[in-house]
């Protein structure tokens, strides 16, 4: 039974916490505020959608979850450790043990193919090969992938690329998966796919993914859309027992009042 395995409940801690975060560009003279006083709290196993206009805070939120930017202010937890205080030399451990990543470009290497790309982050762990290649397949299985493993990411199409990236964050069972944009460089049955495959995968795994998009079809996808406005959250909606369809329209509308990316 993997770590996902366990059931989600919304009375145990959160896996993420977001506390107070504020962050700030730009020198004294010209400052901008990206994110303010952002609060908010993520549960194991959720899905969750973030969206917001450009220059909304939507991506800044991302890399400053993923470490990659850092806080001006305030508290990220993840199962309870602040990764606002890791030290630098920390941090590449941390990413590889934590996170899984899902970019809108792949960014899979050329030169590897997409079997060596999705046992990457098990050969870094250094895992004895015959266990390397069992997970894979067996993942590559789960995500209509077996038939591509061969072959390089230039021989494969845009669906199978982002599906490898997917499998490949997903592979090392990170506490948190994050997505930003996932379906961004993709053409519609695609993006489809890869929504479907990441949907199943969360039910049947109960992986927790935190995903930022512009998109209202793939935000539909999720369980709860925090919308993002200045760097704070304006609305938040839970798509509960209702059909997909029905939550698709309910993001619109918010969208619309917003005053998104999507005209009304």
């Amino acid at each position: 039974m993997d770590r996902y395995s366990n059931s989600k409940n919304h009375r145990q801690p959160p896996l993420l916490s977001v506390e107070s975060v504020d962050k700030y560009y730009g020198s004294p003279q010209s400052v901008t505020k990206a994110l303010d006083q952002l609060d908010f709290r993520v549960q194991p196993g959720e899905h969750i959608a973030v969206m917001g206009a450009s220059g909304s805070g939507k991506t800044t939120l991302l890399n400053c979850i993923s470490t990659i930017d850092t806080v001006s202010s305030g508290h990220i937890l993840l199962e309870g450790r602040d990764i606002t205080a890791i030290p630098p030399a920390d941090i590449a451990a941390f990413r590889r043990e934590s996170l899984g990543f899902v970019f809108q470009e792949f960014n899979l290497l050329d030169t590897l193919t997409l079997e060596e790309n999705m046992a990457l982050p098990l050969t870094v762990r250094e895992l004895h090969p015959s266990e390397i290649r069992a997970k894979v397949r067996a993942l590559a299985d789960r995500l209509g992938l077996s038939e591509a493993l061969g072959k390089f990411p230039w021989q494969v199409s845009g669906g199978q690329k982002q599906r490898c990236a997917f499998a490949r964050a997903v592979i090392g069972e990170p506490k948190l998966i994050l997505a930003d944009e996932p379906t961004g460089a993709l053409d519609s049955a695609s993006a489809r796919i890869l929504l479907e495959i990441m949907y199943r995968f969360h039910r049947e795994s109960l992986a927790t993914i935190l995903m930022v998009t512009h998109d209202a079809f793939s935000a539909s996808f999720a369980e709860r859309i925090l919308f993002l406005k200045d760097g704070r959250i304006f609305n938040e909606i839970l798509k509960g027992e209702k059909q997909r369809e029905t939550f698709y329209q309910e993001i619109l509308d918010v969208l619309c009042v917003l005053g998104g990316e999507r005209p009304c």
